[in-house]
């Protein structure tokens, strides 16, 4: 199977992509392109899906990180022994690929076309609600980015439809703009892509791939998905882009 990764006009002058799970060497529930580490699946396997992604992007060197649903937002320059527990990366080296892994979380891809700086963010609802958007931009600030120039596209994701959260988000939102009301009085559909967007205030352009990672279950793996079956394996892709 052909790998498969989808692009967006906003950063096209960047090597970037948007990977489904099609074009790995991963079997059974993590089919086919799993780059997702923290699973049962062969580490060869997902080390060899992630090789494909970086050959795919024509990156020297494919970073990504010890995901933990925080906001901290890292240089991934020069590398690191230790894999650094952080949920974005920027970068100003034009042969270092950053790479976020989701499975219903919003992969957030940067950049800022006249310094040639780039970020990458993994942001689920807490790292939203946290900031990690924000970091990412002060980030790519100390970079020489100027936010006021910064594109930026939301990833396919889970879409409000599919999203049903309890009071926890709606009290860690704040505010109705991105909830719908659901089945009850204690749940609501919540709009992560639109949400993620309105945390990136003042940059130049943001825009939604539109996708839902739950119910286009032959592209993409879904943590929801998998939770409503009863659980199970579950696989990951991976977003990156390249200065």
């Amino acid at each position: 199977m052909t790998l498969e990764f989808l692009t967006h006009p906003s950063l096209s002058s960047f090597s970037h992509g948007f990977f489904t799970r099609r074009g790995g060497v991963s079997t059974g529930a993590y089919a086919s392109l799993n780059c997702g580490l923290r699973s049962e699946d062969d580490p060869a396997a997902v080390r060899e899906n992630r090789e494909r992604v970086r050959v795919a992007l024509g990156a020297g060197a494919l970073r990504a990180l010890r995901q933990v649903h925080g906001a901290r937002a890292v240089d991934a320059a020069s590398g690191w022994d230790v894999v650094p527990e952080a949920d974005a990366m920027v970068c100003a080296e034009p042969d270092v690929a950053l790479g976020v892994i989701t499975a219903d979380c919003a992969p957030v891809l940067l950049a800022d076309p006249e310094a040639r700086v780039v970020g990458a963010a993994h942001a689920g609802w807490r790292g939203a609600v946290g900031g990690i958007l924000e970091a990412t931009l002060a980030a790519m600030e100390e970079l020489g980015a100027q936010r006021a120039r910064i594109r930026a596209v939301v990833g396919p994701c889970i879409a409000q439809p599919s999203y049903e959260v309890g009071r926890d988000v709606y009290q860690a939102v704040g505010s109705l703009e991105f909830l719908a009301s659901g089945r009850d009085a204690d749940h609501w559909q919540f709009d992560l892509a639109g949400y993620c967007a309105s945390r990136l205030a003042g940059i130049a352009d943001v825009a939604l791939m539109g996708m839902d990672t739950l119910t286009d279950e032959a592209r993409f793996f879904s943590h929801r998905r998998r939770t409503l079956a009863g659980g199970g394996p579950l696989g990951h892709q991976i977003s990156a882009i390249m200065a």
